[in-house]
């Protein structure tokens, strides 16, 4: 999957141009892919965000079949930062590089699906990856796209998710 394809699928729809002159203050602040290997990519799915500063709301295009106009439900009104639109990265790169960290790192399993969200902080654009193994476990993995690479990486069991979860609901029972 590479960034600058879907990118400029999306900008050639006549969706976003509606969209956009609606809504020229629009800006992108992030983007959603979903690498589905599990079912060989048939579940893959892009979706290019915009908030709109005017209206202090996001919304969403998704751009895997044909262009769409999402609307997003949005709890958030502080202004998201605005993502670049000039990379050019393939998906499956950083996928590689996942999977060698996980090599190394002698994490077993196979990824079934991987969620990698562009976004913006403290003016640079990284990735924020998620990945689900077939072994109950999660990994969690933020990439610099300045440096090209994993500046943090951690492997979580659902089951110790669930402890989490059990932990603080004994609590909030225990502090009543």
């Amino acid at each position: 999957m590479n960034f600058q394809f879907f990118y400029e699928k999306l900008i050639d729809s006549e969706e976003y141009k509606k969209f956009i002159k609606k809504n020229p203050k629009a800006y992108l602040c992030s983007c959603l892919f979903i690498i589905d290997r599990e079912h060989a990519g048939k579940e893959n799915k892009v979706h290019f965000d915009f908030w709109l500063p005017v209206e202090k709301k996001m919304n969403s295009f998704r751009v895997d079949g044909k262009v769409a106009f999402m609307p997003v439900e949005n709890f958030e009104t502080k202004p998201f930062e605005k993502v670049s639109t000039s990379h050019t990265f393939n998906l499956e790169d950083f996928e590689k590089m996942i999977l060698e960290k996980m090599e190394k790192e002698g994490i077993k399993g196979r990824l079934q699906k991987i969620l990698f969200s562009l976004q913006r902080l403290k003016g640079k654009d990284f990735l924020i990856m998620t990945g689900f193994l077939n072994n109950l476990s999660l990994l969690k993995a933020n990439i610099s796209l300045d440096e090209n690479k994993i500046i943090s990486f951690e492997k979580k069991s659902f089951f110790d998710m669930m402890k989490i979860v059990k932990r603080k609901k004994k609590e909030k029972k225990d502090k009543k």
